[in-house]
């Protein structure tokens, strides 16, 4: 693999089905993928709310290697996502034979104390649009027998999680649905991922409004995630967990009653305003 940092240009085949799409590109995990991926010399269709950051990273990687990178500022949140993103791809010309639906966010709180309209938003976002821009594109690399999705999921999709509860939820969904679909495409040269990280270093917790979760073993750099996602999504593996203390926390997870497992879990994401109890 090219050096990501080194000065050299690296010209990639410019083909309308050498795209890799990456949704929730502007910063941590999502940009991690867009630079590893120009590294590989994909072409990338980048996605994100923010065009200011969505244009400093084009920038960032165009300065480095010879790719068509395409940005597509678009909110991923809202009903028909999915649709108006498949129409600017076909607008642009462009094919993916990676999707990485990375884009998602959390939230912190006691259920029915959160406003309905972000939960609801982040249904649509974290399960509804994956699924729907994984049906849109699946078919053509299934035509084409190769491709490949890559779904970021958590390791918060093992076990309930109290006062975060929406959010392991739509994970469990998106952990499930990978491996599932994994499946059912294996004897068409299509592969498909769910990517389980722990705690990374990304702004996922601000803006989720997390302020009393403590993790064991610390945060997980975004990079260190995006190597071993893409090293066992080589590997042909349709799941893949990140470190090993996070691996054992979810094998030993299985051996524990689940009612259990869901007062520990609420205990680490307790709220500091709450009590044990109340």
């Amino acid at each position: 693999m090219p050096d990501l940092h080194s000065e050299h240009r690296i010209t990639a085949t410019i083909g309308t089905d050498n795209f890799a799409l990456i949704t929730g590109a502007s910063g941590g995990i999502g940009a991690c993928f867009a630079r590893a991926l120009a590294a590989r010399g994909r072409n990338l269709a980048l996605v994100a709310r923010s065009r200011d950051k969505l244009e400093a990273l084009k920038t960032e990687i165009a300065a480095k290697y010879s790719l068509r990178i395409e940005i597509i500022e678009q909110d991923l949140s809202v009903e028909g996502a999915a649709a108006r993103l498949a129409a600017s791809l076909k607008e642009r010309g462009i094919g993916v034979d990676l999707l990485v639906n990375n884009a998602g966010f959390g939230s912190n709180g006691e259920f029915w104390k959160l406003p309905l309209d972000r939960e609801a938003s982040m249904l649509r976002l974290n399960i509804v649009t994956l699924t729907e821009l994984t049906h849109v594109l699946m078919p053509a690399m299934i035509e084409r027998r190769n491709g490949g999705v890559i779904n970021i999921s958590s390791t918060a999709s093992f076990q309930p999680i109290p006062y975060t509860a929406v959010y392991a939820a739509t994970k469990a969904y998106v952990t499930s649905f990978s491996m599932a679909l994994a499946e059912e495409v294996s004897g068409y040269g299509v592969k498909v991922m769910a990517l389980c990280p722990g705690g990374t270093a990304t702004n996922f917790f601000a803006a989720g409004e997390f302020d009393n979760v403590n993790l064991p073993g610390g945060l997980q750099s975004p990079e260190d995630v995006v190597e071993t996602g893409l090293r066992a999504f080589d590997r042909g593996r349709s799941l893949a967990v990140t470190r090993f203390l996070n691996r054992l926390m979810v094998f030993v997870q299985r051996l524990a009653p689940r009612r259990l497992v869901a007062q520990q879990a609420g205990d680490m994401f307790r709220p500091k305003n709450l009590h044990a109890g109340k």
